[in-house]
């Protein structure tokens, strides 16, 4: 999406209007769905209780919205936070039926342009209104990708001479202003000046930087925002032309150089060997025509190039691997952080069902789907993706650290010698757990001291099992038991529940939770006297109280079953 750097959030009131969200989703890498709780609970990416809280909170957070519903709501629903014109994120109501695209706020973010991707997705013409755009065919205040004004106020003076009726000419290269209807005349007080230098700022100029500079850092030494910034200043160059910050492959994972970069608000590349000389770096990275330039204090060295640098095009990022929990399979238990590493990675790495639960995909990412127990395998091909620079994905159901993906990507990276694994951007993003899911479907079972245990010994002796189970039994803990039942384990389920009626009463409450969060979930409250394996299968999380847990009326499936926080005396 040219001009619009931050994925928009599609946001319907119903049903109906899901068809033309997926349409707009697929034209626009990144973006997600929020559907209204009471309508489109299930269908959407995430879901929203209130429509005008929730528009109000995207547009805060600066998040582009794309609502499919009428103008007027919208505009009464944001009217209340309206204020700055330059720092509003694009907002647009389009019809439920795709049949119009009304850009309303976000000129200078690039309404526009993402205006116009989605009426060409839904193959209509978009109702853009800005005069300025209109007359020249361009938004001169908001640049295409790879340019950026020098100063927004100076900018609307100069826009506002144009409109008038004065002439300009153009000082350098800009092949987008190429097809502009802009007035020109070598004579013109007016000047558009396209350079990647800092100049004052004056009335009669239109100042528009390119991001063609790279800075180049050294293997060693150190490095921060204020160094580069001083080498930067000392050869003329403005802020803004900064198109990125490369480091030889031996930084990588530097935090220093991670924050210089992210103060800088460029991205940071690496070049494929340890190279000490920078202007070596750039030499290697940069594909088009540039100058090199050295600054001798610190060893950094700029590239200078003839039009804007794709920073995408340069060295490579450094690997990013998330493992990631899904939750128990409702888009509305799924945590934010877990949706945005999703949006945002090029390959998603797991077991098919639960890669499924994790869509709907982009057609530019790879999904990479293996059997349930090829965990170390799985975990070891993502860290080869990760070092090809790739954002890498593993997922899980629930949580990644509870009996799922997260210490087998660990166990993957303690048992290898690959320098390069121990350079990746490893992150784990927690999700809601089974027995967390089934508990807040039955009330508070796990109110008190609680253990989880999985009752699966693929990966451990079931003798390991037994002792744990009668000493968990024993302390009085509430168990909530995984994989309590297989085809392959028919008979594992009634021996642990032996264990556990030598220590607990047959009025002990239990809770078997199937499928929660999921379609067709079920929740049954029993006891232990009354339980019988035959109720379990594999997707049931297995709960059994402790003496104190209790059970009283009410509650959408009859009753409420709690564990006390603390011990009667």
């Amino acid at each position: 999406m040219a001009g619009v750097t931050v994925a928009p959030a599609i946001v319907v009131l119903g049903r109906s209007a899901l068809s033309t969200a997926r349409r707009i989703q697929a034209a626009c890498p990144g973006a997600s769905i929020h559907g209204l709780q009471a309508r489109v609970d299930g269908e959407a990416d995430c879901s929203y209780a209130q429509l005008s809280d929730h528009l109000r909170a995207l547009y805060s957070q600066g998040t582009p919205i794309v609502a499919l519903c009428a103008a007027g709501i919208v505009i009464r629903c944001i009217a209340p936070l309206l204020s700055n014109k330059g720092v509003e994120p694009p907002v647009l109501a389009v019809a439920e039926d795709g049949s119009a695209v009304v850009p309303l706020l976000g000129g200078l973010a690039g309404v526009n342009v993402l205006a116009r991707e989605i009426a060409q997705a839904l193959s209509v013409a978009p109702a853009i209104t800005t005069s300025g755009e209109l007359r020249f065919g361009t938004c001169l205040l908001n640049p295409p990708e790879g340019y950026v004004l020098a100063d927004l106020e100076q900018g609307k003076h100069f826009v506002s001479d144009l409109l008038s009726g004065e002439s300009a000419r153009i000082d350098g290269d800009a092949p987008w202003l190429d097809d502009a209807q802009i007035p020109q005349s070598d004579a013109a007080r007016l000047t558009i000046r396209v350079t990647p230098h800092a100049s004052d700022l004056r009335r009669d100029e239109l100042v528009i930087h390119p991001r063609s500079v790279v800075a180049a850092i050294p293997a060693e030494g150190p490095i921060t925002a204020e160094i580069v910034r001083a080498a930067f200043d000392a050869h003329g160059f403005a802020p803004r032309s900064l198109a990125a910050v490369l480091a030889p492959a031996a930084r990588m994972g530097d935090v220093a150089a991670e924050e210089a970069a992210s103060a800088l608000g460029v991205p940071l590349r690496f070049a494929a060997g340890d190279v000490e000389d920078a202007a070596k770096l750039l030499a290697e990275s940069l594909r088009q025509s540039h100058d090199v330039r050295t600054s001798n204090a610190h060893r950094i060295a700029f590239g200078v190039a003839t039009m804007p640098i794709d920073a995408d095009r340069i060295g490579r990022p450094r690997g990013r691997l998330s493992v990631v929990g899904l939750g128990p399979g409702s888009a509305g238990l799924m945590a934010p952080d877990a949706r945005a590493a999703l949006n945002e990675a090029t390959d998603i790495l797991g077991y098919e069902t639960y890669v499924k639960m994790a869509g709907p995909f982009r057609t530019d990412q790879r999904l990479h789907c293996s059997d349930n127990r090829e965990e170390l395998q799985r975990a070891r091909h993502a860290f080869e993706l990760a070092c090809e620079g790739k954002r890498v994905v593993v997922v899980s159901s629930g949580d990644p650290g509870v009996f799922a993906m997260a210490a087998a990507v660990f166990e993957a990276l303690d048992t290898s010698d690959d320098l390069r694994w121990k350079a990746i951007d490893l992150r784990i993003v927690p999700g809601i757990s089974a027995a967390m899911a089934t508990a807040a479907k039955a009330g508070a079972p796990l109110g008190h001291d609680f253990c989880m245990l999985s009752l699966s010994d693929n990966l451990k002796p079931w003798s390991i099992i037994e002792k744990r189970l009668e000493h968990a039994a024993a302390a009085d803990l509430v168990m909530a038991f995984y994989n309590p039942i297989s085809r392959a384990r028919p008979w594992q389920l009634d021996r642990a529940l032996e264990i556990v009626r030598a220590r607990r009463g047959p009025g002990t409450r239990v809770v078997l939770g199937r499928d929660i969060g999921r379609p067709g979930e079920t929740l049954t409250t029993t006891t232990l006297g009354e339980l019988q394996s035959a109720q379990v299968d594999m997707r049931t999380m297995v709960i059994i109280g402790s003496s104190t847990t209790r059970g009283i009326a009410g509650g959408p499936h009859g009753e409420w079953i709690y564990t006390p926080r603390g011990y009667s005396a």
